[in-house]
């Protein structure tokens, strides 16, 4: 039986203060309990695609202009980024965005901030605790002095503590050495198999984001150029070429699976 459609993206476009458009038509599905990845370069639009379902292009004066962006089936544009923590998506930003004069257990608790339940509280800093054995460490100090690795960590526990149905990461890997990338993103692997949460990942590193999803949409200037399935991908020449930096560089743009050479 297939999964339900969890997210679901039609159309959309999105300007920044009415006159800069970043998104043309961007279509994509999210099923409950897979994981998806956005793959591209910088400036493509992945991150504004992560604020448009998150409700964080309020905040930079952005607004989806045409399409609509759908939970559940139901529409959200319009909801501010509390709302939506409340309906079950926790974003993860480009470069962690934590408080750096909080210590990590103090930024950990902001991830719980709409919640009541004290006593699931307490578990939940304690299952944090046991992703990133690091932050238990830690948990005293201020997030600002802490390194890009265990920064991100306090990023995702912080994500956690909201208990999400759906986790959007956008550049989990970036500014990170390679060992620590592979810590990262193995944790976000028992976070879709253990607790069940969708996973839509925003990244430049192909190589590993295919190795994590189960389908992925290739975006270029606003526009999703290729879709498909993970190993679908993976064996595409285009991808190969252009992202994964395997065979010969190819002088062409990444066109749809399946398309005449």
């Amino acid at each position: 039986m297939t999964a339900a459609s969890l997210l679901r993206l039609a159309g959309v476009e999105v300007a920044y203060q009415g006159v800069i458009q970043v998104l043309r038509g961007i279509s994509l599905e999210v099923r409950a309990g897979s994981a998806v990845a956005i793959l591209g370069a910088n400036g493509a639009g992945k991150s504004t695609t992560l604020k448009a379902i998150s409700g964080l292009l309020l905040s930079e004066r952005g607004r989806v202009t045409a399409g609509t962006v759908e939970l559940d089936g139901k529409s959200i544009q319009g909801l501010d980024p509390a709302d939506m923590v409340k309906m079950g998506v926790a974003h993860v930003m480009e470069g962690r965005r934590l408080f750096g004069q909080l210590t990590v257990m103090e930024n950990l608790r902001t991830g719980a901030f709409s919640r009541r339940d004290s006593a699931g509280v307490a578990r939940d800093l304690e299952r944090v605790m046991e992703y990133f054995p690091r932050l238990r460490e830690r948990r005293g100090l201020k997030a600002g002095y802490l390194s890009g690795g265990e920064q991100q960590m306090v990023a995702l526990g912080r994500a956690i503590m909201a208990r999400p149905r759906l986790l959007l990461l956008d550049e989990p890997s970036m500014g990170l050495a390679p060992l620590v990338v592979k810590e990262i993103f193995e944790i976000i692997a028992r976070l879709r198999e253990s607790e069940g949460v969708s996973i839509l990942l925003a990244e430049q590193n192909a190589t590993r984001a295919l190795a994590l999803v189960d389908y992925g949409y290739v975006m270029e200037n606003g526009h999703v150029v290729l879709e498909g399935s993970a190993s679908q991908l993976r064996e595409n020449d285009d991808i190969r070429n252009f992202y994964l930096g395997l065979g010969d560089v190819a002088s062409r743009a990444p066109k749809p699976l399946g398309a005449p050479s």
